[in-house]
């Protein structure tokens, strides 16, 4: 997901990890507390008892929505959250509903613009992409 936000997007994808130092070439931050500006989203992928203590923190850093990733849902923290003033989105993916949004998701699946039962590889040589028939 962060991978296609950086690369689909112009959202700025800031990684938080008290553990890992860098992720994806990009350096993390130790906490929301500890971002260099207030984040527009903060997206969740925590355990659900974890789930109070973020709310807590994405209040304190200014967030303005808390995304709760597929397979997370907590009533208690989506009451908290819009009480004070966060857009709550639970059990949803970034990724998925972005592409829905701007034209890369269908019902069938992400749009890759070919129509054809056999599936096709690109490989990288060099500077080309090739696509093997």
């Amino acid at each position: 997901m962060a991978t296609y936000l950086q690369s689909s997007t112009r959202y700025k994808v800031y990684f938080v990890n008290p553990v890992v130092k860098e992720i994806l070439g990009e350096p993390t931050y130790a906490s929301l507390a500890d971002l260099p500006e207030s984040p527009d989203i903060v997206d969740v992928f925590r355990e659900h008892d974890n789930l109070p203590g973020v709310l807590d923190d994405a209040i304190a850093a200014g967030a303005n929505t808390l995304w709760l990733q597929l397979g997370f849902w907590h009533e208690d923290v989506a009451t908290d959250a819009e009480a004070a003033g966060l857009n709550v989105v639970m059990d949803r993916c970034v990724k998925i509903e972005h592409a829905r949004f701007h034209g890369g998701l269908h019902p069938a699946g992400f749009d890759t613009g070919v129509i054809a039962s056999r599936r096709q590889l690109l490989f990288l040589t060099g500077r080309r992409f090739l696509k093997q028939t």
